[in-house]
């Protein structure tokens, strides 16, 4: 950042992050709650990991991809809520103005990867329940690893589109961001720049992630429903939806609060709304994936299960 204004201008070194109260009895209970959701979000997303990893049960291509979802859960969580919990300790919480691209660009990344992953596990979904017959084809080790490849290019694509917007701006005047984390559209409020292009930068670059996951995930589902209705045993169905389930369940809750904050208009929700529904993608979900996959998946309690046996037994 190597521009100055003339006039009373100067440039902003560091933002204020007003965080998400005042209160410090809320504070000190909001640190507490927050901080037991991160330790469990880690816990829980790494313990899956390493699970997947030990347990040949799961060396299949959709764990293989939840082992993913798992670490871009830790990363996602990652990229906000440590800064969060030392705002809660401090009188003023401040970010450095790296320090806020680097934020903003690693929620991007981590966000784009795991709308991916979900994409790519609808798709596994699909193959696996309408196409039985040619899955491991379909879904071989190198299919696998190419659809991986995509989401994380394209994490790295969107979170390049923020970052590019980001050093676009001019910061010339107030540097106090009305959020707990250097989210786009307070930046877009502070900066004293035209962001006209920046925002269709960043608008096209989100949308088109949106559209095209949230497209193979409903065409997926489509064709897994259709099939599932053609099935004429209960019992049939019953296993070939309960398949489907726990990631069904981690769709509509990631994409239901992206929905909220990015589609719906803005007049219709306040900021304190905004900062809500934000802990609940960014801090929330990240610790719920985890804990829906184990409760509702039998073949990750099997494993867990053994796990545990040849501990104690051992």
């Amino acid at each position: 950042m190597a521009f100055l204004k003339d006039g009373n201008h100067t440039e902003v070194t560091e933002f204020i992050l007003l965080g998400l109260t005042n209160d410090p009895v809320l504070r000190v209970f909001l640190f507490i709650i927050i901080l037991c959701i991160y330790l469990v979000t880690v816990s829980g997303n790494f313990s899956t990991i390493l699970l997947i990893r030990v347990s040949s049960q799961l060396h299949h291509p959709m764990y293989f991809f939840l082992s993913h979802l798992a670490s871009a859960d830790i990363g996602y969580s990652s990229s906000v809520t440590p800064n969060m919990l030392v705002s809660f300790l401090v009188k003023r919480s401040t970010i450095t103005y790296y320090g806020c691209v680097i934020q903003l660009g690693s929620g991007a990344f981590f966000g784009t990867v795991e709308c991916f992953v979900l994409a790519a596990m609808a798709y596994d979904r699909f193959i696996a329940i309408c196409s039985p017959l040619l899955y491991s084809m379909k879904m071989s080790t190198q299919v696998c690893l190419q659809l991986l490849i995509v989401a994380y290019i394209s994490g790295f694509l969107n979170a390049s589109s923020f970052t590019i917007s980001f050093f676009s701006f001019f910061f010339c005047g107030p540097n106090r961001i009305n959020h707990f984390f250097c989210d786009f559209t307070p930046l877009v409020e502070l900066s004293c720049s035209d962001d006209s292009v920046s925002m269709v930068l960043a608008t096209i670059s989100v949308g088109t992630v949106i559209v095209i996951t949230v497209f193979v995930i409903v065409v997926s589902y489509t064709y897994i429903l259709i099939t599932i209705l053609k099935m004429r045993s209960t019992e049939g169905r019953q296993k070939a939806f309960s398949t489907c389930t726990s990631h069904l369940t981690a769709v509509i809750l990631f994409y239901g609060t992206i929905t909220f904050i990015y589609v719906m208009p803005k007049s219709s929700y306040s900021t304190d709304q905004n900062k809500v529904v934000s802990v609940f993608y960014m801090v929330v979900i990240p610790m719920l994936n985890p804990l829906i996959y184990s409760l509702r998946n039998n073949e990750i309690k099997g494993a867990l299960k053994r796990q545990f046996g040849r501990k104690i037994f051992s």
